[in-house]
C-alpha cells in the first residue's frame, strides 16, 4: 500500500483515529510521518509499551506529579534497591522481593489493568479438581443466599445439601 500523503513510498505506519465515534484510518510512510510530527514506534520520540505502562503506573503517592505528596525519600526494595518510580519507567521489577515490597501499590494497578485483583482464569483439567470444586462451592453458596432472600426454602435446602456433599468430597481429598 502506498503512502496516502506522498503517494510514492510504501506506507509503513498505519494509524486509526476515532474521534466522536467516527473512525479514520491513515496509511503513511515514515518520512511523511516525521514531517507531520507523528510519534513513530521504535524511535527516540516514539511510543513504546513502556510508555503505556508508565502511564498506568504513574499513581505513586510520593510521585512528583502529585503536588500534595510529602517530599519523603522514595522507598526502595531492600534486595535490589529499585524504587517504585524506576519500576514505573521500565515496566518490570528488579527482583522477586519487589513484589512484596511494593505489594500495596500493586493492587490498584492490577484492578485498573485487569479489572480485578484476583486471578479467575482457566483451571487445568488434570490438576485443578480441588480448585474447581471450591469455585463450585462458592457459586452454590452465592445462589443459596439468593434463594433464601427470595424465600425459596425448598431449593435452598437442596443447595445446602449439595454444598455439604461437595465440601465432604473436598475434605476427603
Amino acid at each position: 500500500m502506498l503512502c496516502q500523503d506522498c503517494g510514492k513510498k510504501q506506507a509503513t505506519l498505519h494509524f486509526t483515529k476515532i474521534l466522536n465515534g467516527e473512525k479514520t484510518e491513515f496509511h503513511i510512510c515514515e518520512s511523511c510521518a516525521r514531517e507531520k510530527g507523528e510519534l513513530i514506534p521504535g524511535t527516540p520520540n516514539g511510543f513504546s509499551i513502556h510508555n503505556l505502562l508508565s502511564g498506568l503506573l504513574d499513581f505513586e503517592p510520593n510521585s512528583p506529579n502529585n503536588p500534595l505528596a510529602p517530599k519523603a525519600p522514595p522507598s526502595r526494595c531492600e534486595q535490589c534497591g529499585l524504587t517504585y518510580s524506576q519500576f514505573s519507567k521500565i515496566g518490570r521489577f528488579g527482583c522477586s522481593s519487589c513484589y512484596k515490597h511494593f505489594g500495596e501499590k500493586l493492587d490498584p494497578l492490577f484492578k485498573r489493568v485487569h479489572g480485578n485483583i484476583f486471578h479467575t482464569g482457566k483451571v487445568p483439567k488434570r490438576s485443578g479438581g480441588l480448585i474447581k470444586h471450591k469455585r463450585e462451592i462458592e457459586n452454590l453458596k452465592k445462589e443459596l443466599i439468593t434463594r433464601i432472600e427470595n424465600e425459596e426454602f425448598e431449593k435452598a435446602a437442596q443447595l445446602r445439601d449439595e454444598i455439604r456433599e461437595l465440601e465432604k468430597r473436598v475434605a476427603e481429598g
